[in-house]
């Protein structure tokens, strides 16, 4: 039996099987996503997804569906499910589904009457290319099987509707045809192992709902375009394969590019096994670039993502050039000492105070795992010195070191932290001035850069920013610290301290070199550990907090207003973790396995096989946001790789 599996008890009741969510991506960006049993409940479901440059540089769903209808005596069973406007679902093929399993790729077994058929769907890591296998296991009369695509040629955020604009013609090709529905867009490749008969009956279908999208408060109605459809005969015990690609293949081809991309594959049999296949999805090469996708399905490339999640997505399972690629794709977009936060070309922002300070934690995570010293100094040294010196002059958005030895950073409107949600034009947590970790993180750079540079011989360098590292630790004690509570302000402004309980301040307990000494240390880390910590992660607030929002729901604006008010984290589990096992050694090894050990549960519960952008604050802690996020699956890897590493210096001792 699959580590990750299903019985048609669970399948066929939709309100269990309907959340939870399969993704498979490529490395050129492209993925395709659905609900476990193929009902597409997003607008960024597909069984095809792929980057148009041509359109907008955006993801662009092209092949939303494939309807599969058996035939025999006349008789038809289409095994495809959505859902209408209103509470209708048509077709209802999962009433046919016996079984889903997801190793090492997702099958379906239906069983209807005397036939018993598998479907099982790969997404190509390389090319982009959705390969399905289809095998008549049992049937006790001559069978018919016949497919119908279901097209949208839309960018994931928009919606199809129908229109007379589209392109009804289509083009036969090797044992199928390739089409586009309009002028801009790539071809789509429909083809089969074997020759079908085509027949071509354009049509539309209408108010296709998605339920996702309905709950979060989007227009969920979208109407999908129907070509026509093909038909064949399968024998019992053939298997057919279909691809579907902007590019053709030999269909002679088909069976062993499938067989091919099943030996690569990394099993998913157990929880580290799925975290790693997760992690290999974050990692796009977009022509000679390397990348991470902040998340799936509707995230793109974010600097600070990037940095954060790199160390675990990349150096723990070894992949040092993959990881260097990265750091140096991003070299070329920075902005004076910023580094970008999101977007690319003309609509980059760069609106980030942390991003380029995560950038030393990175490299400094680059070293751990292998990384020569000498060299990093040499091929960054002179990034890390720009940051710093732009830090120290002041930069965009009032990002400045000031006189009392501090960063502080903030412009109205503007959100420069990782708490950047904002409403009706106004960040939700407005943490303008001197936030906690910022300053963690800009005294772990200028620490680490100094080292590197006292290695490298550059005694200037050390001589001026010595004494700047020297002051802080007492100017970061005397405006965060408050004895009394025995925990760090989250930020201060002027006169105005923020004593809210916030996990920001664990970075102060992590970082390679922290301005804390051992015992405020433990004491931040106890009042995370009481107020913050869950199965998930850390909240994002304290819920005795009168703003705290425990439950992740609702439009837009609801959701933003909860986002960094309750919320559950995954990626500061990681953090807590480091904390934690620097104070406690081996002691506190049973805790953070206990806590990383727990995560195995939600390896079936939303983003199947990966970990969910947000977990709710209150109990049971529900996933909500994107199916599967970067720095949470980074971050898990990285404290199984803490925990191995402890153990193993417990052991020695």
């Amino acid at each position: 039996m699959s580590y990750i599996s299903f019985e048609k008890s669970q399948l066929v009741n939709l309100e269990y099987s309907l959340p939870k969510e399969l993704l498979r991506t490529s490395r050129e960006g492209a993925f395709a996503s659905t609900s476990i049993i193929s009902c597409n409940t997003r607008k960024y479901h597909g069984l095809l997804v792929v980057p148009q440059p041509a359109m907008d540089n955006g993801n662009h769903v092209l092949l939303s569906a494939f309807d599969e209808t058996l035939i025999q005596h006349n008789a038809e069973f289409n095994l495809g499910i959505r859902k209408y406007k209103g509470e209708t679902f048509l077709p209802k093929g999962h009433k046919y589904i016996k079984d889903l399993t997801v190793d090492p790729i997702p099958r379906l077994t239906y069983s209807v009457g005397g036939i018993v058929f598998t479907k099982e769907t790969l997404f190509s890591h390389k090319d982009g290319r959705t390969i399905i296998k289809y095998t008549l296991i049992q049937a006790n009369s001559p069978t018919t099987i016949k497919f119908k695509p279901f097209l949208a040629f839309r960018n994931i955020h928009a919606l199809c509707k129908a229109n007379y604009d589209v392109d009804t013609s289509f083009e036969e090709i090797n044992n199928g045809i390739k089409l586009r529905m309009y002028k801009g867009y790539s071809y789509l490749h429909l083809q089969f192992s074997k020759k079908p008969d085509y027949v071509h009956v354009p049509d539309w279908y209408y108010n296709i709902e998605y339920i996702r999208e309905r709950a979060r408060g989007y227009d969920c109605h979208e109407d999908l375009y129907v070509p026509g459809y093909f038909e064949m005969p399968i024998e019992k015990g053939e298997s057919i394969y279909f691809s579907a690609c902007i590019e053709p293949v030999n269909p002679l081809m088909l069976k062993k590019l499938y067989q091919a991309e099943i030996d690569r594959r990394t099993p998913r049999e157990s929880f580290e096994n799925c975290l790693v296949n997760a992690a290999q999805q974050f990692i796009v090469k977009i022509g000679k670039k390397v990348e991470v996708i902040a998340g799936y399905p509707w995230f793109g490339r974010w600097g600070r993502d990037t940095f954060i999640a790199l160390p675990g997505l990349a150096m723990v399972t070894g992949e040092m050039k993959t990881a260097k690629a990265a750091i140096d794709a991003m070299l070329p977009e920075m902005r004076g000492p910023l580094f970008p936060n999101k977007g690319i070309g003309e609509f980059t922002y760069y609106n980030s105070a942390d991003t380029p300070l995560w950038f030393f934690w990175t490299l400094q995570q680059y070293l751990r795992f292998g990384g020569i010293k000498s060299a990093v100094w040499k091929d960054y040294g002179k990034y890390m010195k720009n940051i710093l010196k732009g830090y120290k002059d002041g930069t965009s958005y009032n990002i400045k070191l000031h006189d009392n030895g501090l960063i502080y950073a903030g412009e109205t409107g503007v959100p420069l932290t990782w708490m950047d949600a904002v409403v009706e034009g106004k960040p939700v947590t407005p943490r303008t001035g001197y936030a906690v970790e910022i300053n963690a993180l800009w005294y772990n750079a200028l620490k680490f850069a100094i080292q590197l540079a006292a290695d490298a011989g550059e005694t200037s360098f050390v001589n001026e920013w010595t004494p700047i590292a020297e002051a802080f630790p007492a100017a970061f004690v005397a405006n965060f610290w408050d004895e009394k509570k025995g925990y760090l302000a989250d930020y201060t402004n002027g006169d105005y301290k923020d004593l809210s309980v916030r996990p920001n301040q664990v970075f102060a307990t992590s970082l390679p070199y922290s301005p804390l000494d051992e015992e405020k240390r433990n004491r931040t880390l106890e009042r995370v550990k009481s107020e913050l910590l869950t199965p998930r992660g850390l909240r994002s607030l304290a819920p005795k907090n009168v703003l705290y929002k425990g439950v992740y729901s609702g439009n837009q604006t609801d959701r933003d207003l909860a986002y960094h008010q309750g919320n559950v984290y995954p990626w500061l589990f990681g953090h807590f973790a480091e904390g934690y096992l620097k104070i406690h050694g081996k002691a506190g090894l049973s805790l953070v396995t206990s806590l990383y050990r727990g995560f195995e549960e939600v390896m079936n519960e939303h983003g199947i096989g990966t970990i969910s952008e947000v977990y709710d604050g209150d109990p049971p802690h529900s996933a909500g946001g994107a199916i599967s996020q970067a720095w949470n699956v980074a971050e898990l890897l990285r404290v199984n790789w803490l925990i191995r590493h402890y153990t193993s210096k417990s052991e020695k001792k």
